[in-house]
């Protein structure tokens, strides 16, 4: 039997090998790829240096070799199964989670045992968009390395619910032109047609061929992004944005008033889009000038 150049060899074992890694990676799961415990990151460095030194290694067992990832695959495996069955094992494996700063004080003992720097530690926090201790009600320093940080109720963001206002859902945009075609799926998500669509491009003097990705946001405003990046596209107007939300919010109301069972529904939803609709009449002409 002829002998088999090396340099082939080491492309049939790389090959081979690039197969058998990718399959047991998945076999570890998708943790493998972001978060590892400390079982998984020894054993992610060893498999590597164990497939490196196989590729190459010509005088070694390549079957040896195969074993030995086997068995460097099953340790964490093995390890993420125990801890799946016991806290006391996951904890040891994986690590627990370190408070670091309680009611805006540092903890230096707890930052010493992780052998964190306070510069370190300031630097996660600018991370999570907190840069003074003070402000910083609870912040744990978790298993992975990752920060977590619950910044005092005064420092925090003012939402509608602090506001006591009701706040209607946001839907998600959706993606209506793709490639210069159009996705009917997205357009009728939107409650809208092809009509209006081909209006709105007309409106902003784009043809539909060169339009990479169009996208209609919750207020049903179309955005577009065009091949051409040397054609300016005018942007959208405060006015007739606003102008668009009405429209839809009377549309949305006569179509519920269609949908419910419930007569008194029915015309409290009629009653309020014959509102908007005298609303549209009166401002439509002003909104447009914007």
């Amino acid at each position: 039997m002829m002998d088999v150049p090396s340099w082939l060899e080491i492309i049939i074992r790389s090959s081979i090998l690039v197969f058998v890694l990718f399959l047991l990676t998945k076999v570890l799961g998708k943790k493998q790829l972001s978060h590892l415990s400390f079982f998984e990151y020894i054993a992610g460095i060893t498999i590597g240096s164990i497939a490196a030194e196989i590729s190459t290694g010509l005088e070694s067992n390549f079957m040896n070799g195969v074993y030995s990832l086997l068995v460097w695959t099953a340790i964490p495996f093995i390890a993420g199964f125990i801890g799946m069955k016991s806290k006391k094992a996951r904890s040891f494996i994986e690590g627990t989670s370190t408070v670091v700063i309680k009611e805006g004080k540092i903890q230096e003992e707890n930052l010493r045992k992780e052998q964190y720097s306070v510069d370190e530690l300031m630097q996660l926090l600018r991370k999570k968009n907190a840069f003074q201790v003070a402000d910083v009600e609870f912040a744990v320093l978790e298993a992975n390395g990752d920060l977590s940080v619950l910044l005092k109720k005064e420092k925090q963001p003012l939402t509608p619910t602090d506001l006591q206002l009701d706040v209607a859902p946001e839907k998600v945009p959706q993606t209506v032109i793709l490639e210069g075609e159009i996705m009917d799926a997205a357009l009728a998500a939107s409650g809208l047609t092809r009509a209006w669509l081909e209006m709105e491009l007309e409106k902003l003097n784009v043809a539909i061929d060169n339009v990479y990705v169009g996208q209609v946001d919750s207020y049903g405003q179309l955005t577009v992004d065009i091949y051409d990046d040397k054609i300016q596209i005018p942007e959208p107007k405060p006015r007739q944005s606003l102008l668009s939300a009405l429209k839809k919010c009377q549309a949305d109301l006569e179509s519920y008033s269609l949908q419910t069972e419930s007569e008194e529904a029915k015309q409290m939803y009629k009653r309020n889009a014959k509102k908007l609709e005298q609303i549209l009449l009166k401002t439509e002409h002003l909104l447009l000038k914007g």
